[in-house]
């Protein structure tokens, strides 16, 4: 069963959502909150899989809760996908850059809902690829971590795990990568796998944050 709360300060939307997800099999939601402070105390007390955070809201808005939510070592296995009304902003990049495994507008349509809540409850990418490249591409430039800083990150890979991390932020799947590196599929995810616990990143979303900040990887660049 995928536990799921719902952070909103909109109270019809909280309803629907709820209404949409407890209709899912191997759905339940078992929390909602209405601000920030609300959402951090009762995913900390509920823990759940995922949690569908709004990027604004009174008081502590998402991108804090967000922060608080993923810096939790009790909520290593919780994931937050971010809610916010357009799909490309600095709010939600910052999110993805912090630890949210992604991003969904709210005009998303039921059957994408639910196909990112799974996946993310997976531990799959949140989206396709070509979303969160854009996204990225769109505001690494802007990101406050330094190149420098991003390069150093990656000196503890080896000359293939930075090949993969490179094909993972271009948006390739681990089969895709496997197909451009005559790797098995399997191979291929271990290589990913490996470069995640280096880099002590959440999940690929954070991979794809790290290969555009450190140069690895430009918007509009492609490695092929």
């Amino acid at each position: 069963m995928i536990r799921v709360v719902l952070a909103d300060d909109q109270v019809l939307l909280r309803a629907g959502l709820r209404a949409l997800l407890d209709a899912e099999d191997g759905i339940e939601v078992v929390g909602e909150a209405g601000d920030g402070v609300e959402a951090v105390g009762v995913v900390g007390a509920v823990r759940p899989d995922v949690v569908l955070m709004d990027i604004r809201m009174p008081g502590m808005d998402g991108l804090e809760a967000t922060r608080r939510i993923v810096a939790d070592p009790r909520l290593a296995d919780t994931r937050v996908i971010v809610l916010t009304t357009f799909d490309l902003d600095d709010y939600v990049f910052e999110a993805v850059r912090i630890g949210a495994s992604g991003f969904l507008v709210k005009d998303t349509e039921p059957v994408e809902l639910l196909r990112a809540v799974r996946a993310v409850a997976a531990g799959d990418a949140l989206l396709s690829p070509g979303v969160t490249r854009r996204l990225i591409g769109e505001f690494a430039s802007r990101s406050r971590s330094s190149a420098d800083e991003a390069k150093a990150r990656l000196a503890p890979l080896t000359d293939r795990e930075r090949e993969v991390v490179a094909l993972v932020g271009e948006g390739l799947s681990n089969d895709e990568i496997a197909e451009r590196l005559y790797l098995s599929p399997a191979t291929a995810k271990t290589h990913v796998s490996r470069a995640m616990v280096k880099l002590r990143a959440r999940d690929r979303a954070q991979l794809v944050v790290l290969a555009y900040e450190s140069g690895l990887v430009r918007p509009g660049w492609s490695t092929s």
